[in-house]
């Protein structure tokens, strides 16, 4: 089937627009955080496989790391197994955490690749815990109790954070050409297992390995301002201001100290991304419009 012209200028209209933004980020390493309705969604999850790969085919480099929280949270009821949160975070006693690992590390990671090798990629799955990559602690939740004069410590379980990453498995990686896919797990001095949150794995990624931006895929359209309204293009300076005068709280407010953190310590840009839109990544990536919020580390 032929293109009529006005079909074919808006294509052209596309690429060249796209043109500059390949050029800028060739060689360039990006991070995805993958997760929310882009997992879960047939549609969405083949979409982003096409960005991820488009991505690479043009030069980039991306990597990405993706959560599993509604699919280990099934998992664990079809198992009859309880689960409570605390926090926003999930206490992960030790039955829990073999269903986390065999879902992160196994399910979910397995299908992610598999989607971009279907869509013409090649693609590696891998936990943080292979060649001891993300090296982790255990997270210490405290929480202010009535009568007691300290803070009460609660304990979640096998719930890290991280406290190193070794980059060498990725750059093996990257090196040969293939796209790594990466669960948040983590592993401890002893050799114990974590589950850490995909958000926070993906700063830190991007902070080590130099990233030119981190992406976070959400659930919403972007950082709202109080009036309901996207803001995008915004400093550190400016967020900082948006958390101090409470426009930014509740559950938004790790990811954008995550993005903040990551921004703040080398990474050029941060951007929240609403994943609820096919094809998401690359309209952020290659369009001058974006597709949610920015943040850069540029100091005005």
């Amino acid at each position: 089937m032929s293109l009529d012209r006005t079909d074919a200028l808006n294509i052209a209209q596309v690429l060249t627009e796209a043109l500059p933004y390949i050029q800028r980020f060739t060689g360039k390493t990006i991070v995805v955080k993958f997760g929310g309705n882009a997992m879960v969604d047939p549609l969405l999850h083949e979409s982003f496989a096409r960005d991820v790969v488009l991505m690479k085919l043009v030069g980039m480099n991306p990597v990405v790391v993706h959560g599993g929280g509604p699919q280990i949270g099934a998992l664990l009821e079809k198992l009859n197994i309880h689960t409570e949160f605390v926090d926003g975070m999930r206490v992960t006693d030790a039955q829990t955490m073999d269903v986390v690992e065999m879902v992160l590390g196994g399910s979910v990671n397995k299908e992610i690749v598999s989607s971009i090798n279907r869509s013409g990629g090649k693609a590696i799955g891998v936990t943080g815990k292979d060649g001891r990559m993300i090296r982790a602690h255990k997270l210490t939740v405290s929480r202010d109790s009535p009568g007691l004069n300290e803070p009460e410590i609660i304990d979640i379980g096998h719930v890290g954070e991280v406290d190193q990453i070794d980059t060498e498995v990725l750059s093996v990686i990257l090196e040969s050409n293939f796209i790594p896919v990466i669960a948040p797990i983590g592993v401890g001095e002893d050799g114990s297992t974590y589950n850490i949150n995909a958000d926070l794995v993906a700063g830190k990624l991007a902070e080590v390995m130099r990233a030119e931006k981190l992406m976070l895929l959400t659930n919403v359209a972007g950082l709202l301002d109080k009036n309901g309204q996207i803001l995008t293009g915004l400093t550190t300076r400016q967020v900082d201001e948006l958390i101090a005068d409470g426009t930014i709280s509740g559950g938004m407010l790790p990811k954008i100290r995550c993005a903040l953190d990551a921004v703040k310590t080398g990474v050029t840009s941060a951007h929240i991304v609403d994943g609820r839109v096919p094809h998401a990544v690359l309209l952020e990536i290659f369009t001058d419009e974006g597709m949610g919020t920015l943040i850069t580390n540029k100091r005005s």
